[in-house]
């Protein structure tokens, strides 16, 4: 496989459309980049869980507790007008 038959290739896969000089120009580049990405996958890596973070994280938010609602909620007892535990406002058109 030569290294003009890999940028074709890869430009195409990307979508990429890559004029002759910069073909000429990236190859190298690329050429590196596959050379590196070869000596990652001759790595022994089976004892190595896979990981999305690479710190631990958890979870920040509080534990959900079930809780019996009172009459009125505090949120509701300046509002000039609610009923059935809601805001009531002016109907707008």
């Amino acid at each position: 496989m030569s290294g003009k038959f890999n940028i074709d290739n890869i430009a195409q896969l990307a979508r990429l459309k890559l004029t002759d000089a910069e073909k000429e120009r990236l190859g190298g580049h690329l050429e590196q980049i596959i050379e590196y990405i070869d000596q990652l996958n001759r790595l022994d890596t089976e004892d190595v869980e896979p990981t999305s973070h690479v710190l631990p994280i958890h979870n920040v938010f509080r534990e959900d507790e079930v809780s019996q609602s009172g009459a009125t909620p505090d949120y509701l007892t300046g509002s000039p007008s609610h009923q059935k535990g809601h805001y009531e406002v002016p109907k707008i058109i």
